[in-house]
């Protein structure tokens, strides 16, 4: 009888560890949406709000300003560009990153957009304003290493990420690397010039439905094990 009961009872045990590892999960899912739902709100309102001087960015963490609408004037320098490999909404292709010089002297590099696969960087040079431009654009945070796939290879010229601290190291440009600026518009406008505004802003938030569903197998959990407890009392 006892052997009988043995199997009931290691069923319930496991049943409750279940449920003791779902919940945790489900409130730590819970916690996930609500951090996602402020970074969605923060990403809005900055999108939203008039674009600060590139000089407004303190020194330190600039996390909080990603996505925050910025706006530089200065002089593109031909000899920092590079391309750097990637996709967008029109394509496989290549962002085009330029050091751009205020009259402050201060550099800060400008993805000026998107052109398609094949473009030789001497085209993409020939496309750049000779004299002073102004860039209002979004600012980004810098993306070192390369992406999972595929690493930077800085002595063959090949980009995947947009890697400034590596890119300027490589041009001997002494430039802020931090972040850089996604532009959306630039001025004046010149013709073949890469196409700006393609950045992608999604923050994908499932955690809702995650959540519910580790409550669930919590509470499923939970009920069977009471389920087969009475059974077997």
């Amino acid at each position: 009888m006892a052997a009988g009961k043995a199997r009931p009872y290691a069923f319930i045990v496991a049943l409750a560890v279940v449920a003791l590892v779902c919940l945790p999960l489900g409130l730590w899912q819970v916690q996930r949406l609500a951090w996602k739902e402020a970074l969605i709100a923060r990403t809005e309102a900055a999108m939203r709000a008039p674009p600060l001087a590139v000089r407004a960015v303190p020194r330190g963490d600039a996390s909080r300003f990603e996505y925050r609408r910025i706006r530089l004037q200065g002089q593109y320098d031909p000899r920092g560009a590079v391309l750097v490999t990637g996709t967008s909404s029109l394509g496989s292709g290549y962002w085009m990153l330029v050091p751009l010089r205020g009259a402050s002297g201060a550099v800060v590099y400008v993805n000026r957009g998107f052109l398609p696969m094949r473009t030789t960087l001497d085209a993409a040079r020939g496309t750049l304003p000779a004299g002073q431009v102004t860039v209002t654009g979004l600012l980004r945070l810098t993306e070192p290493g390369g992406t999972w796939l595929r690493a930077n290879k800085p002595d063959q010229g090949r980009w995947y990420s947009r890697d400034i601290a590596a890119i300027a190291a490589l041009s001997g440009a002494s430039a802020e690397t931090r972040f850089f600026i996604d532009a959306q518009v630039e001025s004046p406008a010149m013709k073949g010039a890469p196409v700006p505004g393609l950045t992608v802003i999604s923050f994908p938030n499932n955690h809702l439905g995650y959540a519910l569903t580790w409550f669930a197998l919590a509470l499923l959990s939970c009920g069977a094990a009471i389920m087969l407890w009475r059974r077997s009392s």
